[in-house]
């Protein structure tokens, strides 16, 4: 059965691109015509000592792409293929992989534990090879160290590719015993204890029952506290990251360690290399999320019900953590700034504080202000920027009565600094420091104003000034400007940005010229922020933003002229020509939300339209994207006057919703039909059997992300309020498809918190749909159609009423539905009604709600119920 593939192995990586591209395609042939001899081969290769080691790591790589895939759906089918492969070729595969744990090479023994983990992630579910962590464990007692090492590795991996459900408490004690003895001080090869450390990092989420027990626990954290004092670099930073995962998973078992931990991640903060020194300080950052999450959730007043105490180890830690943390934030690099992915021990420390800020709130004011005092105007640019990140860092958690008095006296100095420090850095510290004390200082729920009438003009001058600075200073002035304007989003008809607006806007414009604004993100940040200053502002500036959308008009046209671009010209022209679609959606929603800015506006309406035509013609998904977005906002701008442009749109409608691979671009075409149908009402109606049916085709795909099946109900809905009794036709094939999904979102067996958020997303589409449906029904003498679902859509209600894990969205659409079916179907459905749970329990628990809408709804549904009944 197997075949000699060497040479093509080794064609497969050669320099020459003809050679190189011939033998792809020979294995991708061999693979899709004799999968079986295909396998055979490629494990024969990684098991043959003889073999060259280039040729085994490619069989290996390629074995392990045959058994697993990125996108869902292709590797479901890899793994049906395996799964339905003759059972003596399964076994002399695995034969072949076992037997390569102990090469002496170890990039094939390395490609081969991942290979036998991927395996063991598809066959352990099935009840299928079943002796494969015995056998595993059985070579820890190898006298070489390097099986030991690989077979370490393998078992790392297998903890990663499988659940914790899938192997027996048994077998999870024994792969715990082996990992935590790898990495017992006494174990001499260096090897086989960083295998052990990193195996036992995978490991930690099978161990729920070893940490409670007290004696196993000990022994355990003994161990890792060990290893992360070992002379070998990687073991130190491999058992920090076993500490930090601990800190997470494990945070109510620490009490008794927590003062060692303490001891250990300070020496190593102040002593170690930068990785392992950065893995310390995350694992303080993972203590605060961890408490930072329990005191949200029960709002720091602990009852019976909360799960998880808070042990305040931050709080305890304060005194001497936060010092360690300061120091740290000298540690800073050259060229920080122009890294974007730039992540270094003071940035960590940074980040660390801004946590710690946010557990504890005011207590670490105290504890920063003398360092921040005794920096802030040193010679050495190291200190000045360290001063302002450490106040930067602790502005959100401290309440604004702590802050407040001392964001006053800082402010002046902040924008003198931001002017006239000569160092960048400190500049581009300085400019963030500002952006944060808008963000959480400034708005209308904050009772002392910290910019008033004597120092705005001032603050805008400073912005303005910076935003002609370097391109890492400039971003950072826009991202100030940015949250400067957010502040005032509620201020009513007048703002104090209102006499520098058009001065604000100029200096955006002009950056996104600049030649070097793709440089720290900078053309993003500034058309981000001109979005953000249009959406403030307010209706004395409504004609200024109507003159900016000729200019965006202008920019938008200019990058569709462009001719013959090479690849990297063109993703640039594509992020452009985004950035252009997002800022006219906002203006459109703007000057959209009055009728006097609206009227004027309608001008523009038909070369705006034309603009975003073209950009679908130059088609690219991101643009798609965007601009998909902004025809959404011009269609509810422009109400019924948008039947004008279906004829030319429609097909890039049908292209968006097909495009299951972009799943985001599906969902926003998905949001657009909604849109559509609220501006075209019945005029929508021509479109719909071409919509219907390619909706329809997305909820049976298996290849389309579940995100988007919510929204496809809800657009039902949508097209049903749109069409009225015209929805007749579509009956048949949405109400079951609607049917199954609710059976399916009425009954969350699962505990997983991401699934019930999404199960709750998918019941509020379906009752959005069944909400728009009876109400598109109303009044029409077709009505009597609805009466055979009402059953099953009481059921339903009363099922998902019984689970009780509903959040308040899915439970005020449920008792509005239930309004809805008593509403359009009447006495005819009024006996039904009376037997069902929901018109009783469920609808008084809706009447006694907190949420005012929710009771809104409630009374509503409670009327039409009793006249449905009454009659």
């Amino acid at each position: 059965m197997a075949m000699e593939v060497t040479q093509v192995l080794l064609s497969a990586q050669a320099v020459d691109s003809t050679i190189r591209k011939h033998a792809e395609e020979t294995l991708k042939q061999f693979q899709e015509q004799n999968l079986p001899s295909f396998l055979l081969s490629l494990s024969g290769e990684l098991a043959n000592e003889e073999k060259p080691v280039e040729s085994r790591k490619l069989a290996g790589l390629i074995l392990k792409n045959a058994l697993d895939a990125k996108e869902q759906h292709r590797k479901y089918e890899l793994v049906q293929r395996w799964l339905s492969l003759d059972a003596a070729v399964k076994s002399q595969i695995k034969a072949c992989l076992l037997q390569t744990l102990s090469s002496t090479v170890s990039d094939a023994r390395s490609t081969t534990s991942q290979v036998i983990a991927k395996l063991a992630g598809i066959e352990l579910p099935h009840r299928q090879w079943p002796e494969l962590i015995g056998s595993l464990l059985s070579n820890i007692h190898q006298v070489p160290s390097h099986v030991k090492q690989a077979t370490l590795e393998t078992l790392g991996y297998l903890c990663e590719e499988v659940g914790p459900d899938v192997v027996d408490q048994d077998q999870v004690n024994k792969i715990l015993t082996a990992v935590v003895q790898g990495m017992n001080s006494n174990e001499g090869n260096n090897d086989v204890r960083l295998a052990a450390t990193r195996a036992l990092y995978n490991a930690l989420g099978f161990a729920q029952a070893n940490f409670s027990n007290d004696m196993e626990r000990d022994y355990i954290m003994r161990v890792v506290c060990e290893a992360t004092l070992s002379p070998e670099g990687k073991i130190r930073q491999a058992a920090f990251e076993c500490l930090v995962s601990i800190g997470s998973a494990y945070y109510e078992k620490l009490a008794p360690y927590i003062q060692d931990i303490f001891n250990i991640t300070s020496k190593a903060v102040r002593e170690d290399s930068e990785p392992v020194a950065l893995q310390a300080i995350e694992f303080w950052s993972s203590i605060c999320d961890e408490e930072i999450d329990i005191l949200e959730e029960y709002g720091g007043g602990f009852t019976a019900d909360s799960d998880v105490p808070c042990y305040y180890f931050v709080k305890q830690a304060l005194p001497a953590l936060v010092p360690m943390l300061l120091e740290t934030l000298l540690k800073q690099e050259e060229d920080q700034d122009q890294d974007e992915g730039a992540w270094n021990l003071a940035m960590a420390g940074g980040t660390c504080l801004g946590l710690v800020a946010r557990t504890v709130g005011d207590d670490i004011v105290p504890l920063v202000m003398p360092f921040i005092e005794d920096n802030i105007t040193k010679g050495d640019w190291r200190q000045r920027e360290a001063a302002t990140y450490a106040f930067g860092s602790i502005l959100e958690g401290p309440s604004p009565d702590k802050l407040t008095p001392i964001v006053n006296v800082a402010l002046s100095f902040m924008l003198t600094a931001l002017t006239n420090d000569p160092n960048s850095h400190v500049k581009d510290t300085t400019a963030w420091t500002l952006g944060r004390i808008f963000e959480f200082l400034h708005g209308s729920t904050v009772e002392t104003p910290i910019i008033t009438p004597s120092n705005c003009q001032q603050i805008i001058t400073v912005l303005l000034q910076s935003m002609k600075d370097a391109p890492n200073v400039s971003e950072k002035a826009c991202g100030a400007l940015y949250f400067l304007a957010q502040g005032y989003e509620d201020v009513g008809s007048t703002s104090p940005l209102t006499p520098y607006f058009q001065e604000i806007v100029q200096s955006l414009l002009n950056v996104t010229h600049r030649e070097d604004a793709g440089e720290s993100r900078l053309r993003t940040a500034a058309y981000e922020t001109l979005n953000e200053v249009v959406r403030c502002s307010t209706d004395e500036t409504a004609h200024l933003v109507l003159e900016l959308v000729q200019v965006i008009m202008t920019e938008l046209h200019k990058t569709l002229e462009a001719q013959k671009l090479s690849s990297d010209e063109r993703e640039k022209q594509n992020e452009l020509q985004g950035l252009l679609c997002g800022c006219l959606q906002v203006i459109i929603q703007k000057l959209g939300a009055s009728e006097q800015s609206k009227y004027a506006f309608m001008q523009y309406a038909d070369q705006i339209m034309n603009l975003f035509l073209r950009v679908f013609a130059s088609r690219s998904a991101t643009v798609h994207e965007e601009a998909m977005l902004a025809i959404g906002a011009l269609a509810y701008a422009t109400g019924h006057n948008f039947a004008k442009y279906m004829p030319d749109f429609y097909k890039y409608l049908e292209m968006g919703l097909q495009n299951f691979e972009e799943y985001q671009v599906c969902a926003v075409t998905v949001g657009v039909v909604g849109d559509l149908c609220r501006a075209l009402e019945a005029a929508i109606l021509p479109y719909c059997d071409g919509i219907m049916t390619q909706l329809l085709k997305d909820l049976s795909s298996n290849q389309l992300h579940r995100s988007v099946k919510p929204p496809i109900f809800s657009c039902f809905g949508d097209i049903a309020l749109a069409i009225g009794e015209n929805f007749e036709k579509y009956l048949m094939y949405s109400m079951p498809m609607l049917q199954s999904a609710a059976e399916l979102s009425a009954h969350t067996s699962s505990v997983d918190d991401e699934m019930l958020e999404y199960t709750n997303l998918l019941r509020n589409g379906i009752l959005e749909a069944y909400s728009g449906i009876f109400q598109g029904f109303k009044n029409s003498p077709k009505t009597q159609l609805l009466i055979p679902y009402a059953p099953h859509i009481l059921q339903f209600l009363d099922s998902i009423y019984m689970e009780k894990d509903m959040d308040d969205v899915v439970m005020k659409t449920a008792i509005g539905v239930l309004g809805d079916l008593a509403d359009t179907l009447g006495s005819n459905a009024g006996s039904l009604i009376q037997q069902s749970l929901s018109s009783k329990d469920f609808l008084n628990e809706c009447l006694s709600s907190d949420d005012h809408l929710i009771k809104e709804s409630a009374e509503w549904a409670r009327m039409a119920i009793s006249r449905a009944i009454s009659v």
